[in-house]
């Protein structure tokens, strides 16, 4: 082989190797075209995310502002009369008292409210696990509000099978049927009644069906169930004395025992709910 073979041999040697260099630089750019392009991607997302975080503590500010507005003004007028240069009789004096301590309830029970629904969002690895049973925590709900149901003439029947184990935090699940049972409660209707039970099988998950015989909500609502401080009838939720946040607790109750819910009006009359909790 002659100097011209070799030269041309050592040629095409180095234009494959270039080749070759020429690719993987172009693959390289490549990657990290795409890393960039997905770096850029999670940014936005991350800072569309942090807007929308941002702009959720304004709104819950807000709505915590209004709502505490009107027991805080309530309690003053009532306290301003019975401390005021006027002599108040003993009846009028336990009428104002009465109001008072109604308005101090409801301001227990949307702090208590808000403090749960803010540590299920930012810090439910605080809420502690446990061996509970679905049912029973179900029964001591409907317990604790039969005395209340009765009185608004609504009927609950429990029909879960016993036993139902989970590794589950006591407090959430009984917020799902708590809240869940009062809703119904206070919206169903006198003579509706309120059944839950299961509706499907499965090895990973409980699948539960909680409904009412009442009135259903409007469909315009339905995707709105889970807002916080969402009034459909904002008179009447203010005369039950409702936070707005019961059904917002549920959705992340049930999110944090590794489930869904969903609710739909139901066929006949009424509400419905579904949802599942990971066994």
């Amino acid at each position: 082989m002659d100097w011209t073979d070799w030269a041309v041999w050592v040629a095409i040697v180095a234009l494959g190797v270039a080749a070759a260099l020429l690719l993987r630089l172009f693959r390289q750019n490549r990657r990290l075209r795409h890393l960039a392009a997905e770096s850029e991607r999670l940014r936005l997302q991350t800072e569309a995310t942090e807007q929308r975080n941002r702009q959720l503590k304004q709104e819950m500010t807000s709505n915590i502002a209004h709502e505490l507005k009107t027991p805080v003004s309530s309690i003053r007028g009532y306290l301003e009369i019975l401390l005021g240069e006027h002599p108040v009789d003993d009846e009028r004096k336990r009428y104002y008292l009465e109001r008072c301590y109604r308005q101090t309830l409801r301001l227990s029970d949307l702090v208590h409210d808000v403090s749960l629904i803010n540590k299920a969002e930012e810090s439910a690895d605080l809420f502690p696990r446990r061996h509970e049973d679905v049912r029973a925590v179900a029964e001591e709900a409907v317990g604790e509000l039969r005395e209340k149901a009765d009185a608004a003439g609504i009927t609950v029947a429990d029909n879960l099978p016993q036993p139902m184990p989970l590794m589950g935090n006591h407090e959430l699940l009984y917020c799902i049927f708590r809240n869940l049972i009062e809703n119904s409660v206070a919206y169903a209707g006198s003579g509706a009644s309120v059944t839950i039970e299961t509706y499907k099988e499965s090895p990973t998950h409980y699948y539960i069906h909680f409904y009412d015989t009442g009135a259903g909500v409007a469909d315009e609502y339905l995707s709105k169930l889970f807002d916080r401080f969402l009034r459909i009838d904002e008179g009447r939720s203010r005369r039950r004395g409702g936070t707005g946040l019961g059904l917002s607790i549920v959705k992340h109750a049930v999110m944090f025992h590794g489930g869904e819910i969903y609710a739909r009006n139901r066929e006949g009359g009424g509400l419905e709910f579904f949802f599942s909790l990971k066994r």
